[in-house]
């Protein structure tokens, strides 16, 4: 029997089930096992390509070099391939499994283990775009099933909401866990962005099958099986409660039948009566067409087009703007009528719902702390086209790719970034004011000008997105020359002070330990690395020199010291040139050598040469150029940590910051400081400190974990959102709209 058509086993949007129930473990184990069978048979045929795309690739290589990279990745991906399926299965399987054991709040389950902290290199890059170009691709072609899909797991979930970034079937996820499988892989990265087209190609390619798989299998439980007639339902309550299980704000999937969820939730504001609403007020008259409205439009656009070019923004401005914001329906229907020579009653009910839909995107604008206030000003200008443009073209807001609603998220894009010290040539604020002033300016009814007017900015964004780059690249090269080099610093001090533990050395000896040598040390770990012979034999001197200073009472101690010094000596001169020290410097402090060892030895000195050695002969030979590592290495860097309360290591800010990616921007707001926005651009691998750069790539700051989270915590710092401004948009008006599905009652009803 089909358990869809038994009306007691159909669960319906507004159930939940128990995660702890019997049921919601078969469901999911169907899930899991569907999933299981349709990945692996999908990872194995990627697989199996990638010999033949290999060996086709070292054919046409430009060099032996190349073509070794090739066949050196198909021995590699063949030796190592179960291990990356298994390691991809068996972490969508795990996630899976999972999905009704949510972690705690501020601590989400990563399917991707510990973040790699890398520097972003360009192989690094290469990667993350390959993957992020995946998942757009995807992400858009598949959205509808995916939705179902999302929705179904979400009832049989409990209610806990599952979106594409919580679904261990979506692009997103399915793509960073085979990332994180190919770590199994030592393969070149030209290998690798070869198996991921053929990930692409063979499994992210083939998930509308399995979304419509898990789908029919979830129906036929009677999970939601009239999914889309519930979503469409008219009535206000079922309206709004089928808006608020669409509107995610994580992800902002705005499903295809927005506009009519919308209408209805507009309806319900509106009332039987509509009472007091602006566009009813009005007596007499035919409804206006949309030519009139869009006439109307155009003189209220050109009296803004002629006040005049934009003013830097002002305080209070937001504030002015919100109440033109407002107001603009009054003032239409004021326009319409002086154009007809009668004011209309009302307009018709979609255009008023457009009417108000840009309204409250537009006020949307203004309160979105995501945007700098001098770009909310510039961008609440365009309130007027947009509208034009969303009566002209309907799908401008259940399209994500219409050009009018990717211009104005690539202007928000641009402006999350801006701040005045960043933009000291004022160059995106005039590109941005000159798109505003063009559109107040030259838009009556041709579309085509968004598209125009978008290409223009992706060029001058690219533009400087490459200057940025490349100085961001500078910035994190730097750092981490500098980290290498204080952790080099670090080494060093600790191997000496290891050896020479509680053991009081002489000044000499230990100036030329604390300073000469150990710069040695530095320069030797930086060139030839830990492990080398060169690292080795230079912390075999530092043993030497140590023992050298060692009480001789007997013949035989003073026969071995003798033996040593030949060996000391020529170390000692090696190591000396290796931190650029002058011939002379070096035979003057070999002299000094010399007199301290002919005392041990009981050889007679003269005694000027014997005070010499005993007061400060350690400083007389070295040069002041050749830093004291040890005293360096030994104190502790500065650090605003120093200022700052201890944070704990379980707080949702710490989590919040473990999870931070390149990439992210945030808001800083210091005492005595301007605020600054920042993008995080590298977490050192080393330190584990977080680089931050403003939007030219120039660094602002950088803080460690516990710093950040501090600092996050105090409210000193913010993140501001990634997705795009319409979807935020979008989601917090539904939500809006969704606790406001009933009109208000008079007052002297509700007195009653």
């Amino acid at each position: 029997m089909n358990e869809a058509s038994d009306p007691s086993r159909v669960i319906h949007l507004s159930q939940r089930l128990d995660p702890a129930s019997e049921r919601v473990g078969e469901l999911l184990a169907s899930v899991r096992n569907i999933a299981g069978k349709r990945l692996q048979q999908w990872v194995g045929n990627a697989f199996e390509h990638v010999d033949d795309a290999l060996f086709d690739l070292a054919e046409k290589a430009e060099n032996n070099a190349a073509q070794m990279h090739y066949f050196d990745g198909m021995r590699e991906v063949r030796k190592r391939r179960p291990t990356v399926e298994r390691s991809f299965l068996g972490a969508i399987n795990r996630q899976i499994g999972e999905l009704i054991h949510p972690q705690p709040a501020g601590n989400p389950a990563s399917p991707f283990g510990t973040p790699e902290l890398t520097l972003v290199a360009d192989n690094e890059l290469e990667e993350s775009l390959a993957i992020t170009s995946m998942i757009s691709k995807n992400d858009a072609r598949l959205a509808r099933d995916l939705f179902a899909v999302n929705q179904r797991l979400s009832v049989i979930c409990g209610g806990r909401k599952i979106e594409d970034s919580s679904n261990p079937v979506a692009p997103a996820i399915l793509a960073q866990s085979f990332r994180q499988a190919l770590h199994e892989l030592s393969a070149d990265m030209r290998v690798k962005l070869i198996i991921y087209k053929l990930f692409d190609r063979y499994v992210l390619s083939s998930l509308e099958e399995l979304y419509q798989e898990i789908n029919t299998e979830l129906v036929r439980a009677g999970v939601l099986p009239q999914l889309r007639h519930e979503a469409l339902r008219g009535d206000a309550t079922g309206a709004a409660q089928a808006a608020a299980e669409v509107a995610g704000e994580a992800t902002g999937e705005i499903p295809g039948d927005l506009l009519q969820t919308l209408h209805a939730l507009f309806s319900a504001r509106r009332g039987p009566a509509a009472g007091g609403n602006a566009m009813h007020a009005m007596p007499g008259g035919p409804l206006p067409s949309a030519n009139e409205l869009l006439g109307a439009l155009s003189v209220l656009q050109s009296q803004i087009a002629s006040a005049g070019p934009l003013p830097y923004a002002q305080p209070g401005d937001a504030a002015a703007l919100s109440r033109e914001v407002l107001q603009l329906k009054g003032q239409l229907l004021t326009q319409l009528g002086a154009l007809r020579g009668e004011k209309p009653s009302h307009v018709a009910n979609i255009d008023e719902d457009t009417i108000d839909l840009v309204g409250m995107l537009f006020e949307f604008i203004l309160e979105d702390r995501n945007l700098p206030a001098t770009m909310q000003v510039m961008l609440a200008r365009l309130q007027i086209p947009y509208l034009k443009a969303a009566i002209l073209d309907r799908k401008l807001f259940a399209h994500r790719q219409h050009p009018a609603r990717r211009l104005l998220d690539c202007l928000a894009e641009q402006a999350k970034g801006w701040s005045e010290e960043s933009d000291r040539d004022r160059r995106l604020h005039d590109k941005v004011k000159s798109i505003v002033d063009q559109l107040l300016h030259d838009f009556d009814d041709d579309m085509g000008i968004f598209e125009r007017l978008l290409l223009d900015l992706q060029q001058f964004q690219d533009l400087n997105k490459r200057r940025s780059e490349l100085a961001e690249q500078r910035v994190a090269e730097s750092t981490r020359g500098r980290e290498k080099l204080e952790q080099a610093r670090r080494r060093a001090a600790r191997e000496i002070l290891d050896r020479v533990g509680e053991y009081r050395l002489p000044p000499l000896v230990h100036g030329v330990l604390a300073r000469a040598w150990a710069n040695h040390l530095v320069l030797t770990l930086l060139r030839q690395g830990e492990s080398s012979p060169e690292f080795k034999s230079a912390l075999r001197f530092v043993d030497d020199f140590i023992a050298s200073t060692k009480p001789a009472t007997t013949a035989e101690s003073r026969q071995a010291l003798r033996q040593m010094l030949p060996g000391i000596e020529r170390a000692l001169r090696q190591g000396l040139a290796n931190v650029a020290f002058q011939e002379q410097d070096i035979e003057r402090l070999l002299g000094q050598l010399h007199t301290y060892y002919r005392q041990r030895l009981g050889e007679t000195v003269g005694a000027t040469e014997a005070v010499a050695v005993e007061e400060d002969a350690a400083m007389l030979a070295i040069p002041d150029s050749i830093q004291p590592v040890i005293d360096q290495a030994t104190t502790p860097p500065d650090s605003v940590e120093e200022d700052l309360a201890e944070a704990p290591l379980d707080s949702p800010e710490w989590h919040q910051v473990q999870a931070l990616q390149p990439g992210t921007w945030l808001e800083f707001c210091l005492p005595d400081e301007a605020m600054t926005r920042a993008k995080l651009s590298w977490i050192s691998p080393m330190s584990g400190r977080y680089l931050f750069v403003n939007r030219r790539g120039l660094k602002v700051a950088d803080y460690s974990p516990q710093e950040l989270t501090v600092l996050i915590t105090d409210g000193r710092a913010r993140l501001l959102a990634a997705n795009a401004l319409f979807d935020r948009a979008m989601s917090a008006i539904v939500n809006k709209l969704s606790q406001q599905d009933a009109p208000t009652p008079p007052a002297d009803a509700a007195a009653g």
